[in-house]
């Protein structure tokens, strides 16, 4: 799945590029659950939030907009300044990887020879 045509060789077809997108937005869907997931988790044992509301949180710090409410322990705080700090790398990451397959197909139309 994570492997490439090289130059050299022909393009593949339009359905295995509609393939493997599907299965780069799979992949970047498991990973946004997963931050999504890690988050939710520290927000509701480390900061005592409901779930409802280590959902909230966990979601807009991990899309850049920033917390929602505010945290007041110790342990929370230290979380969520980590976790705010994973989450710019997780999201630029994850963007990275869905389009992956586009950039690719691009680069790689831009170097066939017999055009």
């Amino acid at each position: 799945m994570l492997k490439f045509e090289q130059k050299s060789q022909p393009m593949i077809s339009n359905n295995a590029f509609i393939m493997r997108m599907g299965n780069y937005f799979m992949l970047s869907g498991l990973a946004i659950t997963f931050s999504l997931t890690l988050g939710m988790l520290g927000y509701h044992f480390l900061a005592g939030f409901s779930w409802l509301d280590s959902l909230l949180n966990a979601s807009m710090i991990l899309t850049g907009m920033g917390p929602v409410n505010p945290v007041t322990t110790v342990a929370g705080k230290l979380f969520a300044s980590f976790y705010a700090l994973y989450s710019g790398v997780a999201f630029l990451t994850t963007i990275a990887l869905f389009l992956s397959p586009l950039v690719h197909r691009l680069m790689h139309s831009l170097h066939l020879e017999g055009k």
